[in-house]
């Protein structure tokens, strides 16, 4: 069946596709298949899907929209999975704003109900010329090849954790890649872990860095437990990737948080990124998970150079933090320069490796 699609989202940005598609079956139920879908609701919120370009676009009910199957696991949005079939005229659920599509699980009560989609099949390829045989377009293999370890003579890398998602992670590699570019650094930049959406590495673009890249680049539309994806080969892939760039420094967002099921802490056991050289930067959305995530990063091996996020919004939170943990409390958006500063000096000063830098305790 041929298909003119409204809106073409971001997580398919490795299908390269059109606007007018063939569709058809089988639809394969593994992450990574692209999928056309009719919109079924018109909602007051999340009631936007991200282009391929990073563009915002509203959607409506009647939209026909081309997505990928995966899934998510969020705390401040929506939990769901790739069902174990897919046919067309099965109603499924638009999980992120990139246009990752599953069978919601949990709804958070801030974003409402999801927004429900008819399948209409799967986008078919035709990749033998004159041959009218397609088959079922995923976003798998991206450009970006995942790594089983980081090449030797890598610049040195700023981790950026956090407690959980939307605790201030890319507030803070924004100013830190705005700072260090500003002194005259080449900065490269990747999110190596959380749920297709081109809008933090587009942003931290933005803030002068000169290449990045996310997992969506190695054909995994998240990096959700359920998904079954090697987080620790995606994410070396992608930081391996942007070694390759000539950068000078490489700023690593590891998304959403540090307890969260994307593989922030089976990456962060990884012997071969604990010994890069470079510094760990932990956001937090209040001083109790300062002090929390500060004491099991220990435990794993790691020492924060810094912590900031919603947590340092203040001297409430920021010196209670200090005393707590005897670590420095900088918020990046009001102190952009001083967490500049003290992270960019102690990577480029006279010791290194992550080990002497607080990134990775005794």
């Amino acid at each position: 069946m041929r298909v003119r699609l409204d809106k073409i989202a971001s997580s398919t940005r490795n299908a390269k596709l059109h606007r007018d598609v063939i569709v058809g079956t089988p639809i394969p139920a593994v992450a990574g298949t692209v999928v056309a879908v009719r919109v079924l609701d018109s909602k007051a919120t999340y009631n936007s899907v991200e282009d391929v370009h990073g563009r915002m676009m509203g959607i409506n009910k009647g939209d026909v929209l081309a997505g990928v199957l995966g899934a998510r696991d969020a705390l401040r949005g929506y939990a769901g999975d790739v069902p174990t079939s897919v046919a067309p005229g099965d109603v499924l659920h638009l999980l992120n704003l990139g246009g990752v599509i599953g069978i919601c699980t949990s709804v958070n009560p801030d974003v409402g109900l999801p927004c429900r989609v008819e399948v209409l099949g799967a986008v078919m390829n035709f990749p033998e010329l004159g041959r009218r045989i397609g088959v079922p377009a995923s976003i798998f293999p991206g450009p970006v090849a995942p790594r089983a370890d980081l090449p030797a003579d890598m610049p040195p890398l700023i981790l950026v954790a956090g407690s959980c998602m939307h605790a201030g992670k890319t507030a803070a590699a924004c100013m830190l890649v705005r700072e260090a570019t500003a002194r005259g650094m080449k900065v490269a930049a990747c999110k190596v872990t959380g749920v297709a959406l081109r809008r933090d590495s587009l942003e931290m673009l933005d803030h002068g860095a000169l290449d990045a890249v996310t997992f969506v680049d190695t054909g995994i539309p998240s990096t959700a437990a359920m998904e079954g994806a090697d987080v620790v080969a995606i994410a070396l892939g992608c930081i391996a990737a942007m070694g390759a760039t000539g950068a000078d420094l490489i700023m690593v967002e590891l998304g959403d948080g540090i307890f969260g099921r994307y593989g922030v802490d089976a990456l962060l056991r990884d012997p071969s990124l604990k010994a890069q050289r470079g510094a760990l930067v932990y956001a937090a959305n209040d001083p109790v998970a300062g002090w929390g995530g500060v004491q099991w990063l220990a435990s794993e091996g790691w020492a924060p150079i810094v912590v900031t996020g919603p947590a340092t919004d203040n001297a409430a939170g920021s010196s209670r933090i200090e005393e707590l943990t005897g670590i420095a409390a900088i918020n990046a958006r009001t102190e952009p320069t001083e967490l500049a500063d003290l992270v960019l000096g102690a990577i480029l000063g006279p010791v290194t490796g992550m080990k002497a830098h607080g990134g990775n305790a005794p």
